[in-house]
């Protein structure tokens, strides 16, 4: 099979010098760059990225900053993003970073898979980009693409997939580590696609591709493991008040969407008569209740199926921050489940 990858090498990196596309985080292979742009590109195709990134580094343009910035402040500008916790141990890692590495990014695979938040896969792209370090970066992209090219049946959800066409990749990985590991990730997001029929016509290692000429491509990648999913109910409350401020509160920081912001909620739906009934108990005069569209949220293992009441009261309980409109939008970091209430 390595054998089979090595015919790969030079078309995929003539292909990548020519179809790369003009990404902020590759005009200068900054270390801290590529690492924020990679953090971010999990779960998130780049497109939806690009405004994120430009905001971060408008605000947080080095590695001090980071360390230095406010969480709440952190989870704002990340706030849309989703992943949270992906934005606290990028804060923790450049604390690390400011105290045990003088404040510059490790320079070595080995060194960088130590800080917080950064897996193999993250170290690998930082290393082979910006310090032409040997070594594999491999996602689910390069899993798709690999799988195709060698003909693979194996799960690629399973650890020992992955770990096999790492140890073929190293094998056969060029001189120019980066373009090639960044030539394999473009080839996936552009030509060998996540979903829907890739674009074969297009791609220069079809000639090589045992998928396409044995006609597997619909069969290639496999994925065995299937994930538990739950479904969890909540009713939220949208407490607003006479002067249009909203109420909101600070999650633990344990747990799903940990310290981030949310209106408050309880499990289970709840009636309008046991809505009015809770807020009372909150020692709040209820002036309106209107019930608001359901709404659901996926997360990674859990669905959140949310009823919604739009509460008009008239006294505040201090139980809660009181946030405007405004300070929704720029202050308080408040995650996609929650915002779907806020129009």
């Amino acid at each position: 099979m390595s054998k089979q990858l090595g015919r790969i090498v030079a078309s995929l990196l003539t292909w990548y010098q020519k179809n790369k596309r003009d990404l902020p985080w590759r005009k200068d292979k900054n270390p801290y760059h590529v690492w924020i742009s990679e953090i971010m590109l999990q779960q998130t195709r780049i497109e939806a990225v690009m405004n994120y990134y430009q905001r971060f580094m408008e605000r947080l343009p080095s590695i001090q900053s980071l360390a230095k910035i406010n969480e709440d402040e952190l989870l704002k500008l990340w706030e849309g993003l989703g992943y949270y916790s992906r934005a606290k141990n990028i804060k923790k890692a450049a604390q690390k970073v400011m105290t045990d590495y003088d404040g510059k990014m490790p320079e070595s695979y080995a060194e960088l898979v130590k800080l917080p938040g950064i897996g193999e896969y993250t170290a690998g792209a930082i290393a082979s980009i910006c310090y032409n370090e040997k070594v594999t970066a491999v996602d689910g992209n390069v899993l798709r693409v690999i799988s195709r090219v060698i003909g693979s049946k194996k799960d690629v959800l399973l650890p020992e997939t992955k770990k096999e066409i790492e140890e073929m990749l190293r094998e056969v990985m060029p001189d120019d580590s980066g373009d090639f590991n960044e030539g394999l990730m473009e080839l996936g997001e552009l030509v060998c696609v996540p979903n829907g029929m890739p674009a074969c016509d297009k791609c220069p290692l079809k000639e090589k591709c045992i998928a396409f000429h044995q006609n597997l491509i619909e069969e290639i990648p496999v994925r065995m493991k299937k994930i538990k999913r739950k479904k969890e109910e909540k009713t939220v409350f949208i407490l607003q008040s006479e002067d249009g401020r909203i109420a909101i509160q600070k999650r633990e920081e344990k747990g799903l969407l940990s310290g981030m912001y949310e209106f408050p909620n309880q499990n289970g739906y709840l009636s309008k008569e046991k809505v009015h009934e809770i807020i009372s108990g909150w020692k709040m005069t209820v002036q309106e209740i209107k019930e608001l569209q359901e709404v659901k949220h996926v997360f990674t293992h859990v669905d959140w199926y949310m009823k919604g009441y739009l509460v008009t009261v008239r006294e505040t309980s201090t139980t809660f921050t009181w946030a405007s409109k405004e300070e929704l939008t720029q202050k308080y970091a408040l995650p996609t489940a929650f915002r779907k209430f806020k129009g």
